[in-house]
Order: structure tokens, then C-alpha cells, then sequence
């Protein structure tokens, strides 16, 4: 469910308490995990970790670069990962440190769901988070948008 909200505070304060908690809690883990450069916005309704357009403004759809993001869904709650999603490699680090957690792996496009804060491992979200500098980030961004030799751009 996207908020119209506009500020982090106030998308916070719509959720109904149990949601509230949960999504401070890993919000919180984010934070304190989250490479210097990058802001937290309410951006496409939901909270987001991304990279200002002031230091990368080349984006394809003028909107700031999301690293990382945070939902309260209609049957879930999820944490978007891009960083992790955008190399497969990465992707099944993460699969397989998730899974030796032994909390059920329930994924989407990019984003980890769960119901409630203890279906999520906070100490491997927090690694995640922590794992691309903006730099490092925004270099892999480029490189994936950029065109293969022989094909138009």
C-alpha cells in the first residue's frame, strides 16, 4: 500500500502500532548500518535510502538512485534490498546467510517480506545495508545501464 505521506515521521504515525514498532526497529538497524552519502526520503510511498540527486543526478527517470527501502505492504511489510538484488552473486550470499538463519526466506522483486520483526534476521539486514559505499553503489548502477558492445544505446 503506498502512503501519500511526506515525511518519515509522519508515514510512521498512519501505521497501526504492531507495524509502527516493527518497521522503527528495522529502520533503526538501517541507520545505524547505512554507509555515509545516502538519505532517507519518503520517496514512491515508502521510506527510501538513496543516493541524492545532488550527487548523482544522471538517473533515467530524474528520481534519486534507491539503495535500499522500507514498506508496509496490504499482507507484509518488506525491505528492499537493491544493492544485494542487482548482483547475482551477492543475491545468493544473502539467500544463503538468510537461510542458515532459520527464519522463513520469503522474497519479492528486490524486497525481503515478513509479518512480523522476529521473521527477520536484523544483524544480516544491517550487513547488507552496510555492504556498497554511494561510490561503489552508483559505479554498478552505471555499469549495469550501460550498453553492451553492439547494441544501440
Amino acid at each position: 500500500m503506498q502512503s501519500d505521506a511526506t515525511t518519515v515521521s509522519q508515514y510512521l504515525a498512519e501505521l497501526p502500532a504492531d507495524r509502527r514498532a516493527a518497521l522503527e526497529a528495522v529502520r533503526r538497524t538501517i541507520l545505524a548500518n547505512l554507509p555515509t552519502g545516502y538519505e532517507e526520503a519518503m520517496n514512491w510511498g515508502m521510506i527510501t535510502y538513496q543516493v541524492p540527486l545532488a550527487r548523482y543526478p544522471d538517473t533515467y527517470n530524474g528520481q534519486p538512485l534507491a539503495y535500499a527501502a522500507l514498506a508496509s505492504q496490504k499482507n507484509h511489510m518488506a525491505v528492499y534490498l537493491m544493492g544485494i538484488y542487482m548482483d547475482d552473486e551477492a543475491r545468493q550470499r544473502f539467500e544463503a546467510a538468510y537461510r542458515a538463519t532459520g527464519k522463513r526466506y520469503d522474497v519479492g522483486k528486490s524486497c525481503v517480506r515478513f509479518r512480523k520483526l522476529d521473521d527477520l534476521p536484523l544483524a544480516l539486514i544491517g550487513e547488507s545495508v552496510a555492504l556498497l559505499g554511494v561510490d561503489e553503489f552508483v559505479a554498478r548502477v552505471a555499469q549495469a545501464h550501460r550498453p553492451r558492445k553492439g547494441k544501440r544505446a
